[in-house]
């Protein structure tokens, strides 16, 4: 019994010895943020994308404000065509950057891509404000998209205006053909779109709109094309009018006024080409019929600023000065931009004796001219002769 005792009390005493819990095993340290910042850079530069977007995307959690690692992954997300998940980072980017500029192009793209077209056309809109930032390649690709979106929804005149642009640069593609086709016969779809029995009427007047807007304007083969869309398909609404504006921007006047008067036999409600015979009615001061289709035009498209704008061009050049100064004032409120509605506006405010209203719209006038972008209507900028989109 007494050395079962001793026994008991050697192992109690060894035991109170012994630690009171074993060791922790160590846990290696864990990678800092400036760590994994170094290999996404080296992944990326190396080419290695998956381990490049693993890592940013490990150094964004770590770090939600490290705009540089948001750009880096919207770039190289875009680049694998994973559009919606770049769009996440590049909005995370764009909201932490004082310059943002470039990300909207990028978000433009993303969008169209998936489907959210107002939003797309939204951003395009802001890289247009932030001065058409981004390398030649990223600003050919925009335009293009944003042209499109601007065909879809209705700003044919815009969407010509910068299809010309890189019509004059680039020369003919299909897919700016297919771009121009589409604005110039004034068909709200994108090239996904639009009906497979429209596409020789889009491409005939797609080519025919390149060659026009080509440096050097080959306007011989603009007519070719232009001559083989109306001979097939001279009853289609829109391929008149079409015409119509060749001809004007080949300063042919009488060849212009027929093609506008023949669309006007074939779709009487046409606001745009009743407002283009203004324009020639306002010429050759025939201000008659120049009155009854600016009445028109107005009736049928109230929201339409050049609509008013014509109307009070009319009206000013028949003596009405009071009403002229309605309409112009209506033309401003949806196009407060337009550079020539307040040139005119000025005019009859000067003329009713207005001189305070004058001075101030005068100096919008000069302000708007000097604007730079899609912001100033690019009607005006047609008008006048400008042909390259203003960067």
């Amino acid at each position: 019994m007494y050395s079962f005792l001793m026994v008991l009390e050697y192992l109690l005493f060894f035991l109170l010895l012994l630690p009171a819990s074993s060791p922790a095993v160590p846990h290696p340290p864990a990678t800092s943020f400036g760590t994994i910042a170094k290999q996404a850079d080296t992944a990326r530069d190396s080419n290695r994308v998956a381990e490049a977007i693993n890592l940013y995307s490990q150094g964004v959690r770590l770090r939600p404000q490290w705009s540089e690692g948001w750009w880096s992954l919207g770039s190289l997300l875009y680049d694998q065509d994973r559009f919606a998940e770049a769009e996440v980072a590049l909005k995370h980017f764009a909201a932490q950057t004082a310059k943002p500029g470039v990300a909207y192009a990028f978000l433009g793209l993303c969008e169209y891509e998936t489907k959210e077209y107002d939003h797309a056309l939204a951003h395009f809109r802001a890289w247009a404000r932030a001065g058409w930032p981004g390398t030649p390649q990223l600003i050919d690709v925009s335009v293009l998209h944003f042209a499109l979106l601007l065909t879809r929804d209705g700003e044919f005149v815009q969407a010509l205006y910068l299809l010309a642009s890189e019509a004059a640069k680039a020369g003919d593609n299909p897919a700016l053909s297919e771009a121009m086709g589409l604005a110039s016969l004034r068909v709200r779809s994108l090239p996904e779109d639009y009906p497979p029995e429209q596409r020789e009427m889009v491409w005939l007047a797609g080519e025919a709109a390149v060659y026009a807007a080509q440096s050097g304007h080959d306007f011989a083969r603009a007519d070719e094309f232009a001559t083989r869309l109306e001979s097939r398909y001279s009853q289609q609404p829109e391929v008149h009018y079409f015409r119509g504006t060749l001809f004007t921007f080949e300063a042919r006047a009488a060849d212009a006024e027929r093609e506008y008067r023949e669309e006007l036999s074939i779709s009487p409600l046409h606001v745009p080409a009743m407002l283009a015979l203004v324009d020639m009615d306002l010429d050759k001061n025939e201000l008659a019929e120049a009155g009854v289709f600016a009445s028109k035009a107005v009736a049928l498209e109230p929201k339409n600023p050049e609509a008013h704008h014509v109307s009070g061009r009319v009206l000013m050049a028949s003596g009405q000065l009071e009403v002229s100064a309605k309409e112009l004032e209506a033309a401003k409120q949806l196009a407060p931009d337009s550079p020539l509605v307040r040139s005119h506006l000025a005019m009859v405010y000067s003329r009713l004796g207005r001189a305070q209203q004058a001075k101030a719209e005068a100096s919008a006038f000069l302000a708007l001219k000097s604007k730079q972008g899609v912001l100033a209507p690019p009607e005006e900028k047609v008008k006048s002769g400008i042909k390259e989109r203003v960067r």
